[in-house]
């Protein structure tokens, strides 16, 4: 596949690590949301 095919303009180089760091990313907010309600259950139960 050549450069100019690619939607985004990237090599697949450099979306392999565009989605490496995204997913990292993506997996860190996530982490940190999951711990932010089990936090917020604990202080003030909703269910």
């Amino acid at each position: 596949m050549a450069d100019s095919d690619s939607v985004s303009g990237l090599t697949e180089q450099q979306a392999k690590e565009f989605h490496g760091i995204f997913t990292s990313s993506f997996l860190g907010f996530t982490a940190i949301a999951v711990v932010a309600h089990i936090l917020v259950y604990i202080w003030k139960p909703w269910l």
